[in-house]
């Protein structure tokens, strides 16, 4: 047991837990929220509000990270991103406020990016490139389990409205203990002039470079935001019903989840810009398809499951995939822009969404999303090969 918890293998699977746990409290978080706040009258729109402070600490403290990193290595960044993760969720049954609870929210967005950046980078930065699809496939099928897992512990607070936050924050700290049986790594620094440039030319270099890698993770991000907090409006629309709806976006998250590993391990074989290329596409027809058979419910549950299962990758695709276009010394900075990109397109995804919904004259929700995966998908087979000149000359 010594010896596992010592090897690289026992590393990556306490990491991998470290993930499950943090996505199993942003799951149950979300959802948990916006019912009590429902249930104290809280507008839709102020709720809704609320709901992007997790993002808006992601983006504020997401400059910051890098450097951190280079300095104190991985193990201290996921301990005080982790910890920062537990106090928050103790501290929201001490005062119910929608302007407190925003701010601990921002705080969980902070430690969430500190946790994922730091966890994320160490797995890209020691995986061997012909496990790479693999491990992170793994990495993010764990936190689409804990995701999934998370709204199943809402009802808790129909025992005491505590509850929930504190089993969250229980599970959180159990996980983050076993961080402190890890030896602390820092990322390479070696390749040359690329390094020594700040945190600004480290930015601009990896922009130079694999800036098409980060449209995956962006467009995902749009994806997952807008089906969750606008499809709902829109099905509700169509005369759907509410029960209906959770089975629709469930149908999605376990078709994500079952293709992860077997993604991740064939763009290991056959490249991950080929499986980039015919998850997306085989995701945008699937949901312009879907568009015309939105009147019947069941339908629309087979084809969300199959969509789920072609594009529920496309973030842990988008990290294999930069991975193979960076410098190793470039690795925190490219890992740091794809969080970035999932946020904006998580903030992005409901504000154009909603937009959309109210304005498009009663054109299907699901074209959106079609031609949103359809623009990732052409910029990806035009650009994804123009990297190598881009390589050079930065290092």
């Amino acid at each position: 047991m010594k010896y596992f918890l010592k090897s690289e293998r026992g590393r990556f699977w306490i990491l991998v837990s470290i993930v499950s746990i943090s996505g199993f409290s942003q799951g149950m978080l979300l959802p948990l929220i916006a019912v009590i706040f429902e249930q104290d009258g809280v507008s839709s729109t102020l709720n809704g509000l609320s709901a992007t402070g997790l993002y808006i600490g992601i983006l504020v403290v997401a400059p910051f990270m890098e450097p951190q990193l280079r300095r104190f290595g991985y193990k201290p960044l996921i301990l005080a991103g982790g910890g920062l993760v537990i106090v928050s969720l103790l501290l929201f049954p001490l005062w119910k406020s929608v302007l407190f609870w925003f701010i601990l929210r921002i705080a969980i967005g902070i430690g969430d990016q500190a946790l994922h950046f730091s966890t994320q980078t160490w797995i890209t930065s020691t995986s061997a490139p012909h496990r790479i699809g693999r491990n992170i496939a793994i990495y993010g099928m764990s936190f689409s389990i804990g995701f999934g897992a998370g709204p199943l512990f809402v009802p808790l607070v129909n025992v005491f409205e505590a509850l929930p936050f504190i089993v969250s924050g229980i599970m959180c700290l159990l996980a983050w203990a076993l961080v402190f049986l890890l030896r602390n790594d820092f990322p390479d620094t070696s390749a040359g002039s690329i390094s020594t440039k700040g945190t600004a030319g480290r930015f601009k270099a990896a922009i130079a470079i694999a800036w098409v890698a980060f449209l995956p993770p962006l467009g995902y991000g749009f994806l997952e935001a807008s089906l969750n907090a606008i499809y709902p409006v829109y099905a509700l629309r169509q005369s759907i019903e509410v029960g209906m709806v959770s089975v629709i976006l469930a149908a999605f998250s376990a078709g994500a989840i079952a293709t992860q590993l077997p993604l991740g391990s064939l763009s290991d074989r056959i490249g991950r810009k080929n499986v980039l290329l015919i998850a997306i596409l085989g995701g945008a027809v699937l949901f312009g398809t879907a568009s015309f058979f939105e009147s019947n419910a069941w339908l629309t549950v087979a084809f969300f499951t199959v969509a789920g299962m072609f594009v529920g990758s496309t973030f842990s695709l988008g990290i294999s995939y930069m991975t193979d276009l960076m410098p190793k010394s470039l690795l925190p900075t490219g890992n740091l822009l794809c969080g970035i990109a999932f946020s904006i397109g998580s903030l992005a995804g409901p504000f154009l969404g909603g937009l959309f919904v109210e304005f498009s004259g009663g054109i299907s929700f699901l074209l959106l999303i079609a031609a949103m995966l359809l623009v990732i998908f052409f910029i990806i087979l035009v650009r994804g090969n123009k990297k190598s000149e881009a390589t050079v000359e930065m290092s």
